[in-house]
């Protein structure tokens, strides 16, 4: 599969297909909250959001590699930079969500193009080059599409 082809062409129109109203298969995060969760996933891929390495050092290597695997995240997989409640959105409305997405999509792969040896670090996977990040991208976005049954 070509993940970077998925990621900048097949991702959004799958989204645009959520009401708002739609109740996840698993978390607690709502369509929108989802795609916002999502925007900060791909800010954090390119360097726009830091986030310090919250993963204890001895278990990084063994974070690193399920990450990098075609094991798919478990349903309900906590986030410890996520509250216990959704934060607020931040937009009016998904379509609103969906378009920082699309500039959170199109900034990643700029950013990548221009600085193809760049390091950005994972706060839970440690430092991951664009490769990394492309393969942990799709499979976390694999994994929200599944919550809410577009995957």
């Amino acid at each position: 599969m070509d993940k970077a082809k998925f990621l900048k062409e097949d991702y959004i129109p799958l989204l645009k297909k959520l009401k708002g109203d739609e109740k996840g298969n698993f978390g607690k995060l709502s369509p929108q909250g989802m795609i916002e969760h999502m925007s900060d996933a791909f800010g954090n891929a390119y360097g726009r959001i830091h986030l310090a390495l919250h993963t204890q050092e001895n278990m990084v290597q063994r974070f690193r590699e399920f990450a990098l695997s075609d094991k798919p995240f478990k349903d309900n997989t906590p986030n410890a930079y996520m509250a216990e409640l959704p934060p607020p959105f931040r937009h009016a409305n998904i379509p609103a969500a969906i378009s920082e997405l699309e500039g959170e999509i199109k900034g990643f792969f700029d950013f990548y193009e221009s600085n193809p040896t760049a390091i950005k670090l994972n706060p839970f996977f440690g430092e991951f080059n664009y490769n990394d990040w492309l393969h942990l991208l799709h499979k976390h976005a694999n994994h929200h599409l599944r919550q809410f049954n577009l995957a």
